[in-house]
């Protein structure tokens, strides 16, 4: 009986926190949202044309303009994330925020009162004279297009690196987990995307936009409370203040420190001061004008440097956290042109798809189910490259991600271009074909199967899959602890700006080429001239990103009390230039 007593009285072994267990809640919550956002970013531009009557060109640059607002939010969502909640209370907060935008939209495509009459079944030549929405209508339809974007927004930012911190990276075994965890976020990402571009997009064709709006409401709603259900299993972080702030102080300081020469001593937070597992920068040779943000002055600097809001010292560590995201800058702006040709396969394409046979064995396939095709290639090499690529190339090169995150980016930047220019040769015998059968001003299908989008959709489906983890996870790892949200955030600015890029390009080119885009009928408009110029384009910015990737110099972390280094850490100690 002492024996039992003695086993009763041992204290319970507190649950493990982390780890792939804890990762499982957002994989579902990633594939239940992206199952909605891209369920709409793929069909709304039918839904703009079709039911609120949008030019073509005005339903393309509204979708582009939504797409770019819903990935620049994430700075906002990235911030308050680092700086005042935790990153699981982030995404409670701006799911919620989404729930409430698809339950506007809904209430919109519901009742005929909130929307013009629609103009179906009118030649495209005639769709100007369609009666357009009203201001309080457009004002419905962008307040719950908006609310969506800022709820997605905060749910990007917070949601991967939530992911991402369930690995300890101080431990060997868990830091080599982390790549891996960013190809599977892709994966349910991309199954959530499957599941959105087929069966919702079905239900929006078939059973009504309120039907589709709905589903996604209830998605959302449900990946909310999934992620809600492994609460108690998430290692959450703890904001550490504002990294703009941190950031701002570093400029200050430096400003004001610029007439007093670099010593070679700058100031840092020793051993003693610095607290458990603290990540403690290397000092780097790049933007030293910034390394005078921490020269010591005074006794007087020294004894109060370590209190909050200090804009006359910064320690290395501080101007090291700037300098990485400086460095970033020019390897973000190098990616966003591949973001301007993905903004084309969910505007341009999805409208050449309706004007295609879309009879595959027997089922009429909508048109805005098209992208389908890259998803399923994803689908498929996902795992593919995680399992047997990744390893292999592991033995070869020793790098524990395979290949470095930079030359991963640079594979996805060739594809694009190629898709560009395979979606020009598309497009010009889709075009051969209505003028062969007299169709160029018909609404009628071409006799042509959407098959052929196919091409462009696949090689650009490779594409996406090496540039987007290449760039989620480098952000991720190349960021510093105190800003995790932040450089998720920005990886998806490239997207943000592709797609506002992607708005002005077709105005741009419009008015310079004399109207390649503008006569609202896709068999007159010289689209594959616009498909060429996007792969010449896709060609000189992949030179840029060369340049930017050579001069891009990965952080270096010292060892101070434990090991901190993630898996890019690794190769933080390669130059860009050696590899």
């Amino acid at each position: 009986m002492g024996i039992c007593r003695d086993v009763e009285k041992q204290p319970k072994q507190p649950p493990k926190l982390g780890g792939t267990r804890a990762t499982l809640f957002v994989y579902a919550m990633e594939g239940l949202e992206n199952m909605a956002f891209i369920a709409n970013a793929m069909s709304l531009v039918t839904y703009f044309s079709g039911f609120m009557n949008f030019s073509l060109t005005k339903s393309a640059t509204t979708l582009t303009n939504f797409m770019g607002t819903a990935f620049l939010l994430p700075l906002f969502g990235g911030f308050i994330s680092d700086t005042y909640l935790s990153r699981f209370k982030t995404c409670i907060m701006f799911g919620s925020i989404e729930v409430l935008g698809y339950a506007t939209l809904t209430i919109q495509a519901h009742f005929r009162e909130l929307r013009p009459i629609p103009c179906k079944g009118v030649a495209p030549s005639k769709m100007n004279q369609c009666e357009a929405a009203d201001s309080s209508q457009a004002a419905i339809l962008f307040t719950g297009l908006y609310l969506v974007a800022l709820g997605t927004g905060g749910v990007k930012a917070a949601l991967p690196s939530l992911g991402a911190d369930q690995f300890d990276q101080r431990d060997p075994k868990e830091a080599s987990l982390l790549s891996s965890f960013f190809n599977w976020f892709l994966f349910s990402l991309i199954t959530g995307a499957i599941f959105g571009v087929t069966f919702v997009v079905w239900i929006s064709d078939n059973q009504g936009w309120d039907w589709a709006f709905g589903v996604c409401t209830i998605a959302v709603l449900v990946a909310i409370l999934f992620l809600f259900m492994g609460k108690s299993l998430y290692r959450n972080n703890v904001p550490k203040g504002s990294p703009i702030v941190r950031i701002l102080q570093v400029f200050v300081a430096a400003i004001r420190n610029r007439n007093l020469p670099i010593p070679e001593a700058l100031h840092e937070i020793h051993d003693k001061e610095a607290e458990m597992g603290t990540e403690i920068l290397q000092r780097t040779d790049q933007f030293r004008f910034l390394d005078r943000a921490a020269i010591v002055r005074s006794e007087l600097d020294a004894s109060t440097s370590n209190t909050t809001g200090h804009w006359n010292l910064c320690t290395v560590t501080q101007i090291e956290e700037t300098k990485i995201l400086v460095r970033m800058f020019p390897i973000i702006l190098s990616t966003v042109f591949m973001n301007t040709c993905l903004a084309q396969l969910q505007t341009f394409t999805i409208q050449q798809s309706i004007t295609m046979d879309r009879n595959i064995l027997g089922f009429q396939v909508p048109g805005a189910s098209i992208p389908v095709i890259p998803l399923l290639f994803m689908f498929i090499l996902i795992p593919i490259y995680d399992r047997v690529f990744v390893p292999l190339a592991r033995k070869i090169t020793g790098i524990p991600t395979g290949i470095r995150y930079l030359q991963r980016i640079g594979v996805g930047l060739v594809l694009s271009a190629i898709s560009m220019a395979v979606g020009a040769i598309i497009e010009t015998h889709r075009k051969s074909v209505a003028i062969q059968h007299n169709m160029v001003d018909t609404a009628d299908p071409l006799p042509i199967s959407v098959l052929w989008l196919g091409f462009q959709y696949a090689i650009f489906g490779m594409a996406d899959m090496f540039t987007f983890v290449g760039i989620l996870e480098f952000f991720y790892a190349e960021s510093s602890s105190g800003m995790k949200s932040l450089g998720t955030a920005i990886s998806w600015c490239s997207l943000a700006f592709g797609y506002y890029t992607s708005s002005v390009m077709v105005e741009v080119v419009n008015k310079v080429s004399g109207g390649w885009l503008a006569n609202n009928n896709l068999n007159r408009d010289k689209l594959n001239y616009f498909y060429w110029l996007l792969a010449g384009l896709s060609i000189v910015n992949f030179g840029a990103y060369l340049v930017c990737a050579s001069w891009y110099r990965y952080k270096k972390v010292e060892m101070k009390q434990v090991l901190t280094s993630s898996s890019d850490d690794f190769e933080g100690k390669v130059e860009m230039g050696n590899v």
